[in-house]
């Protein structure tokens, strides 16, 4: 039986982050299914490093949504991707956060979490999981990082146990090949 992926993201998610695990999840041969609020098409946006002392935004491809998070089942999943840009800091609010999330890291299914995804994980009330962990987000998430009780290292890429974290979109490539190690095993 094939694999299967859930990413959850929602708009404003960043083009790169999403896209790039898609495809590779597919070109794997896995399912890979995309979760958001609501089923809908999203847009997604463009982030970049261009001289300024944060990212620029523009706006991105859009793409379709294949279920809403009320109506994800998490046991039907084998990992989970949360990719980064702005989507993460609304995402984080919707009610079925905690339990698609909180199932996975219980579970100890591999989760990946690239740039901002990391705001995504302070929905989850018990922070047990997280404690005694390292991981590694965009900067500017270093302290939230940290208040999940993780210890945030400066490196891109960073691997604890299931958890499969990266600093923003240029380290997709080492993101998704640790992230699929797990998978497979």
């Amino acid at each position: 039986m094939s694999k299967k992926i859930l990413i959850i993201a929602g708009d404003a998610v960043e083009a790169l982050e999403v896209y790039y695990p898609y495809f590779r999840v597919l070109e794997e041969g896995f399912g890979a299914v995309i979760a958001s609020p609501n089923k809908k098409v999203l847009r997604t946006v463009v982030h970049d490093f261009e001289g300024w002392e944060t990212y620029t935004e523009k706006p991105g491809y859009q793409l379709e949504s294949h279920i809403s998070f009320v109506d994800v089942v998490p046991t039907q999943y084998d990992g989970l991707i949360i990719p980064g840009g702005r989507a993460p800091e609304y995402i984080r609010l919707d009610e079925n956060i905690p339990r698609i999330v909180g199932h996975f890291l219980e579970a100890g299914k591999p989760v990946g979490v690239i740039c901002h995804a990391a705001l995504v994980l302070s929905a989850l009330n018990d922070k047990k999981y997280f404690q005694g962990r390292t991981m590694t987000a965009y900067t500017a998430c270093s302290l939230d990082v940290e208040s999940l009780g993780a210890t945030y290292t400066k490196e891109t890429l960073h691997v604890d146990n299931n958890i499969v974290s990266g600093h923003a979109w240029p380290d997709l490539p080492g993101f998704m090949r640790e992230f699929l190690k797990l998978v497979r095993k």
